[in-house]
């Protein structure tokens, strides 16, 4: 089995232009931003823009969904592009609004409805993935709530970022969890702090089928060449090619200026995380 390099859904960044550069720099498989799905159905102009492809790049769809009906609504109607490759469910976002709608972390527990999405959505012969947190707080990390959840749904395969929903960024990434997620036979990629070869040798050791970046590809949308021990170009040379494919998208309306400032003050800056960072391994 081949193993996946992919680029995370991260708000107000990961747009069309962000997407084909990590791509043409080794991500396999590349993520919308979060999308809340009842303003898809309702045809905002902004949630459409988030859920664009507009090139050869492979995408999933990620979306915050709430009911069967507003998914078999859009499944209606959607048109794919080429280069769509499914849709991905978000299980891990701890925001207290998407969580008091029942949205985010807090479907975790609610294994029968992610699986019926999962279901409708492959019936369609669309791709259906998962990405959740390990529960929506320590106690349901602790009673393996995700486990649960991966074991009762039927999806192509499940991302999991390794902290749960009360969990912020300066917790490391627990990726003990792993390999008895990985026993469960289900596909895992895992997310969280990844941003090193020491780490994604130390995942493949546990059996994971894949990685997902999100901050550090930010900082170094290259470093999937670099964890796959391929040359990286420069800095300044990514910021020029960023900044070209930003324009274009711009004028193409899949993009704003926001995303394109959200990138470049961040590219090329110092890493987030680094080689010797203590993860719970």
């Amino acid at each position: 089995m081949v193993f996946s390099y992919m680029l995370a859904p991260l708000e107000d960044t990961s747009d069309n232009a962000l997407r084909e550069l990590c791509f043409n720099h080794g991500a396999d498989l590349t993520f919308t931003e979060m999308t809340r799905l009842r303003s898809v159905v309702d045809e905002n102009k902004s949630s459409l823009r988030k859920i664009s492809i507009l090139n050869n790049v492979p995408t999933q769809i990620q979306f915050a969904a709430q009911n069967e009906h507003d998914l078999k609504k859009f499944l209606e109607k959607y048109v794919p592009s080429k280069n769509f490759k499914g849709i991905n469910l978000n299980l891990g976002c701890p925001s207290p609004q998407l969580i008091n709608l029942g949205m985010g972390c807090a479907m975790i527990k609610r294994v029968s409805k992610v699986n019926s999405f999962v279901k409708l959505i492959q019936s369609y012969g669309y791709g259906a993935s998962v990405k959740l947190r390990l529960g929506l707080n320590a106690y349901e990390k602790k009673m393996k709530s995700y486990l649960n959840l991966i074991n009762g749904v039927d999806a192509d395969f499940f991302i999991v970022h390794a902290r749960h929903g009360g969990e912020h960024y300066e917790v490391p990434a627990d990726y003990r969890v792993f390999p008895e997620i990985v026993s469960t036979g289900k596909m895992i990629i895992a997310n969280g702090d990844v941003d090193s070869v020491r780490k994604v040798n130390l995942l493949k050791k546990m059996g994971v089928s894949g990685v997902m970046v999100g901050r550090a590809a930010v900082t170094n949308p290259a470093i999937f060449e670099r964890l796959k021990g391929q040359k990286c170009p420069s800095f300044e040379e990514l910021r020029q090619d960023y900044s070209s494919l930003a324009e274009k998208y711009f004028e193409a309306n899949g993009s704003n200026e926001k995303y394109k400032e959200n990138v470049l003050k961040r590219l090329g800056k110092k890493k987030v995380f680094s080689e010797e960072d203590n993860v719970q391994g």
